[in-house]
């Protein structure tokens, strides 16, 4: 084994699939790239990390509601690009070529072109650590969408995807709460 600057050692625990998150400010909508995010709970509980420095942290955290759209390999290039722009002078939405949906229980749009829609809002701001606690309060999945495959980011700038899966859900199944 060779030594890793631990600056990089966050590059081998990737926490889950990169997502979008949609806020509306109370005068526009916007969308923000998040690859560090966290599942909380069987119910719908999640966390995510993002603050000051980002555009949307404000709408995000004055009118506590988001959606969070997950979306696929196919979306890769828009995924970037969202991330490397600034809403404060960019409509992502326009730019990047994304519909708006409306969501059902709050004011941040889905994004039409993504696998899954999770309407949230804020539970809770855990400052020194920039971490957002969220709560979701409706999901939305595209049965028919043919791709689906997530995008993972290593935190250098590539990405990998979820590959092939296998199902242990028999040998588990004594382990997993009900309903899961």
């Amino acid at each position: 084994m060779r030594n890793l600057p631990i600056g990089k050692a966050f590059t081998l625990m990737e926490c889950g699939p990169v997502i979008l998150v949609t806020t509306h400010d109370g005068t526009r909508d916007n969308i923000m790239t998040i690859s560090w995010t966290m599942v909380l709970d069987f119910a719908g509980g999640f966390a995510l990390t993002t603050g000051a420095w980002n555009h949307s942290y404000a709408a995000l955290t004055q009118t506590k509601e988001c959606v969070i759209a997950i979306p696929t390999i196919d979306l890769l290039d828009k995924v970037v690009g969202v991330g490397t722009c600034s809403g404060t002078d960019t409509d992502k939405f326009e730019k990047f070529r994304l519909t708006r949906a409306k969501a059902k229980q709050v004011r941040p749009p889905l994004i039409r072109e993504c696998l899954a829609n999770l309407e949230c809002r804020v539970r809770d701001v855990i400052e020194d650590h920039n971490i957002v606690i969220l709560e979701t309060v409706a999901a939305h999945i595209d049965p028919t969408r043919k791709e689906r495959r997530l995008i993972h980011a290593i935190g250098d700038g590539t990405f990998v995807v979820d590959g092939r899966r296998y199902d242990r859900r028999e040998m588990m199944k004594s382990k997993l709460p009900s309903g899961v």
